[in-house]
């Protein structure tokens, strides 16, 4: 049996290890300021983020939520956030990418019944075209995202479903057209699925709410957001990883 001690140290370091794969800062860029925030519900888990400059200039964004959380979500992220990055700097647009995700996730799953379901996730997957504000993108089963627009939401449903569960999904890729102005928000379903001490769930509402109240930067709109889970009650650290995302976009500019 491990000791109790080198066991915590091995998952504090494991820990540590996770979060060098992710971005140490949101980029910076004069088409758009995004920002992100994270809290793992066992210090590793399977919530996955990036944002990676393409050589032609555009932004891929992606997030997306392993099954399950902990230890065994941990290796599968690592796995598949390693994948991604091969398949962007592959070029693969969406729908290719999305589709070699799912196939490589399969290829594990075939290789047990008892551990396949670990082997699957949910992604939202995207590449903004920062000349033109215009966002391809494909939804595998990732909590719809938000976008503010004035005075009201508009909401980004799934395209496909869930990946790492059939061999020929149907995946389609839509396109947003944002305005200056815009704000996007993503986000896992750690926040809206968190309960408090009296079985209150966050729920959806409650970060529309936010959002359509918020006027301070990206930055201070996460802050808010996790502050406010935090005055809800519900648990630190939570049960399940909680991720969001936030892009604000300003005035679109031409590449010289």
């Amino acid at each position: 049996m491990v000791p109790t001690n080198d066991l915590n140290s091995d998952l504090d370091l494991a820990s540590k290890v996770q979060k060098l794969l992710f971005p140490k800062a949101s980029p910076q860029c004069s088409w758009c300021c995004m920002a992100i925030k994270n809290c793992m519900a066992k210090g590793l888990g399977g919530d996955f983020f990036d944002f990676v400059e393409l050589p032609d200039g555009c932004q891929v964004v992606f997030l997306g939520d392993v099954t399950g959380h902990g230890m065994q979500a941990s290796i599968v992220m690592a796995l598949l956030y390693g994948y991604l990055h091969r398949a962007i700097a592959g070029g693969c647009p969406p729908r290719e990418t999305v589709g070699q995700v799912n196939d490589f996730l399969l290829s594990f799953a075939r290789r047990s019944r008892h551990l396949d379901h670990l082997f699957s996730t949910t992604l939202f997957y995207s590449v903004i075209e920062p000349n033109s504000l215009v966002m391809h993108y494909v939804n595998a089963g990732q909590v719809a995202p938000l976008v503010h627009r004035q005075d009201r939401i508009l909401r980004l449903p799934p395209t496909a479903q869930p990946l790492g569960f059939f061999a020929s999904p149907e995946i389609e890729v839509r396109m947003f057209q944002f305005q200056p102005g815009d704000r996007l928000l993503l986000y896992t379903d750690g926040i809206i699925e968190a309960f408090n001490g009296r079985g209150q769930v966050f729920g959806h509402a409650a970060v529309e709410r936010l959002l359509l109240s918020h006027r301070d930067g990206p930055q201070d709109l996460l802050d808010g957001l996790f502050g406010q889970l935090a005055a809800f009650g519900g648990l630190y650290p939570p049960e399940d990883d909680c991720t969001a995302i936030a892009l604000d976009f300003s005035t679109p500019h031409q590449f010289s």
